[in-house]
């Protein structure tokens, strides 16, 4: 694991995850919802389907400067699923049209960031890394996501990334 502070100037990079996070990402998933592991808790299919890219598509940010043969280990991580619009809860939101056919949404599953590495803008480059994805599908409306009211740094994030809340969620549209 990461140490409290960074010792190095890191040089960040983002890739997809690989069968060989899978330790890492379950830490790191802990560790960042320690405080609300029981809203939280995930099974270890979901982890699996994360790094073999099952249903779930996914992005690691790895600092590539780090010693010890570290430099490809994992510090942050986001997850999404592509939905159909005409399903999610926030269809409604979307003034969903079924007439004009099929139309799907980015959900953002989980996201989190190593302690140490928390505020250079590697959990907004992950932000941005979904939101590329998702104007690459024409057929995408939105990428959305659901915040805990209370935790008021991610909402700033988000905000501060063109989300808006909506109605028990947050939506870039």
């Amino acid at each position: 694991m990461v140490n409290p502070k960074i010792s190095h100037r890191p040089t960040i990079c983002y890739r997809s995850m690989h069968p060989s996070d899978l330790e890492i990402l379950e830490q790191i998933h802990s560790d960042v919802f320690l405080s609300d592991i029981d809203l939280f808790r995930y099974e270890s299919e979901f982890f699996q389907n994360v790094v073999n890219g099952r249903d779930i598509v996914s992005w690691a940010a790895v600092d590539r400067s780090r010693p010890n043969g570290q430099s490809d280990e994992l510090i942050g991580f986001v997850t999404a699923r592509i939905v159909t619009a005409k399903d999610s809860e926030i269809a409604d939101l979307l003034r969903y049209d079924p007439s004009k056919g099929h139309q799907t949404l980015v959900y953002i599953l989980t996201l989190g960031v190593v302690d140490a590495y928390r505020n250079p803008g590697i959990a907004t480059a992950l932000i941005h890394e979904v939101i590329k994805y998702a104007s690459s599908i024409a057929v995408c409306r939105a990428v959305y996501l659901h915040v805990i009211s209370y935790n008021n740094p991610a909402i700033h994030l988000y905000k501060k990334t063109s989300f808006k809340c909506c109605g028990g969620c947050m939506g870039f549209t």
